[in-house]
């Protein structure tokens, strides 16, 4: 039996929901909710909402750098073995207090790693460095659950793995406050390297050509953020990202994002049960 998921029975609010709602999208909605048509409608109506209020790839990056100055969350300027993009977080180096902004930041660097992402790649990668982190320097519980709602509900199977490396033994009580709030597929896809342990490290072997990963994770690449070239580099996206977003209903493929076609058949697997 084959369930055709039409389109126009989504909240179609402007032509940026007609851009992001792809086949691509559809299927990552239904992989979500496990293939659930009615769940997973609801779930993407949702995060229409969401980004109509939100308006995620209007966000600007002269409006959020001040929140990348110190190199706290930035995109890689290599991929990983699979092709897929890089997010480098070092919350150790936060240096704002404003969380409405910091997670604006989170959100614009999503939205570019997403745009960034090599034809036929959907998911990105997370390298999270604990060095110089501690409570006093962590992010408020609040801040740390509206980041999980808007990856997990906004940004579904986008995340492929997110490695922690060498976070300190006191953060053990920071996760368990955290992964209640993940589902267990996200927590599923968060991996702990230690680098005295040769067991944990070769998952970022496995992952990573060592020559080009940064040494703060183990790697051989010793090149250090620079905010002023990075910047330079986020305004030229910038001009990117207005064009794709302006480019209305003709649309081809790309990056897993968006797509002409708006009609999805899904076999037999799917339920429509609420």
């Amino acid at each position: 039996m084959v369930t055709r998921i039409t389109m126009n029975k989504i909240l179609l609010r402007n032509k940026q929901s007609l851009l992001f709602c792809s086949d691509a999208c559809l299927r990552r909605y239904l992989e979500a909710r496990n293939w659930n048509i009615q769940k997973s409608k609801k779930m993407l109506e949702e995060t229409l909402k969401w980004r109509a209020a939100y308006k995620p790839e209007k966000i600007h990056w002269d409006e959020v750098a001040v929140e990348g100055e110190t190199g706290k969350l930035y995109r890689a300027n290599y991929l990983d073995r699979s092709g897929r993009t890089v997010l480098l977080m070092k919350p150790g180096n936060q240096n704002t207090t404003s969380q409405e902004n910091q997670l604006r930041h989170l959100v614009y660097l999503l939205e570019n790693a997403i745009m960034n992402l090599p034809p036929g790649q959907e998911q990105m990668v997370w390298l999270i460095d604990f060095n110089g982190w501690s409570l006093s320097n962590s992010v408020p519980i609040k801040t740390a659950r509206e980041t999980a709602n808007i990856l997990q509900n906004h940004y579904p199977e986008r995340l492929a793995v997110a490695f922690l490396y060498n976070p300190p033994r006191i953060f053990e009580t920071f996760w368990k406050i955290v992964k209640y709030f993940l589902d267990p597929k996200t927590s599923q896809k968060v991996k702990f390297v230690y680098p005295k342990s040769g067991e944990s490290t070769s998952l970022l072997e496995e992952a990573f050509d060592m020559d080009t990963l940064q040494s703060s994770f183990g790697g051989k690449n010793n090149q250090q953020y620079d905010h002023a070239e990075f910047s330079k580099l986020m305004r030229q996206d910038d001009i990117k990202t207005a064009e794709y977003w302006a480019m209305g209903d003709e649309v081809t493929e790309m990056n897993g994002n968006s797509a002409s076609n708006h009609d999805l058949e899904v076999d037999g697997n799917a339920t429509t049960e609420s």
